[in-house]
């Protein structure tokens, strides 16, 4: 892992946060991005502990644009692009007519428009480096429930996109995952991680995932993989 360089969206906190911490341990430069440039000074500083090669940006994956000049500060900084995680995601739960139009497209832009404008403002890069893209979908790309019409859409759409991609980017030497999990221990729709989520995926427990995927061996693609807490909640 030593001299590679990774890029997570959604860094700030919860699962980008916890996969940015495990990557910098192991040697990996980590570029990590968020909305608000109080929140990514703030995590910036926090995961300064781990390693000084860290870059936090302020982007919204809702923005091409955005994504693009992210992209340009990391290869500036570090040189090259070896991992995208695009992680950046958030969900609005309500019955479907209830709904708002505004909800609903928030949803879609940031967690399924979104993670193609990070490849897409990466995928060149990552052609020169032979490198790794992974998504982070949810057990609710492949089940749908109660108040999650938007959420399931756009989720079933990550895992969607991320296997067509795998199949045009291997040509490539690019190898592409897309992560399910259930239920983590993260700030994610107003939580407040504690005691009370011990039973759950922990952010850190997400880092050594990815960690684990990133070290093995380049004859092997674990395309789709779907992860759970060993036991449900009490």
């Amino acid at each position: 892992m030593n001299n590679k360089v990774a890029y997570i969206t959604g860094g700030t906190k919860g699962i980008g946060f916890g996969i940015a911490k495990v990557l910098l341990e192991n040697g990996v430069s980590v570029a990590f991005s968020g909305r608000k440039r109080d929140d990514v000074e703030k995590a910036e500083q926090k995961l300064k502990k781990y390693s000084e090669n860290v870059l936090g940006i302020v982007s919204d994956v809702r923005s091409i644009e955005s994504e693009q000049e992210a992209v340009k500060y990391i290869t500036e900084k570090f040189g090259k692009l070896d991992f995208v995680i695009a992680n950046a995601g958030l969900g609005v739960f309500k019955p479907v007519d209830q709904l708002s139009a505004e909800e609903w497209n928030d949803m879609i832009e940031t967690n399924l428009t979104g993670v193609f404008y990070t490849l897409k403002a990466s995928v060149e890069e990552l052609k020169k480096t032979e490198g790794y893209y992974i998504t982070v979908s949810s057990l609710a790309g492949a089940n749908f429930f109660e108040n999650g019409s938007g959420y399931n859409a756009s989720k079933f759409g990550v895992v969607g996109f991320t296997q067509a991609a795998m199949i045009d980017l291997r040509k490539y030497n690019i190898k592409s995952t897309v992560i399910m999990p259930g239920s983590v221990a993260t700030y994610f729709n107003g939580n407040i991680p504690s005691e009370k989520d011990a039973w759950k995926i922990q952010p850190e427990d997400m880092g050594n995932l990815v960690l684990d995927i990133l070290k093995m061996n380049p004859r092997v693609l674990p395309s789709k993989i779907e992860f759970r807490a060993t036991k449900p909640a009490n």
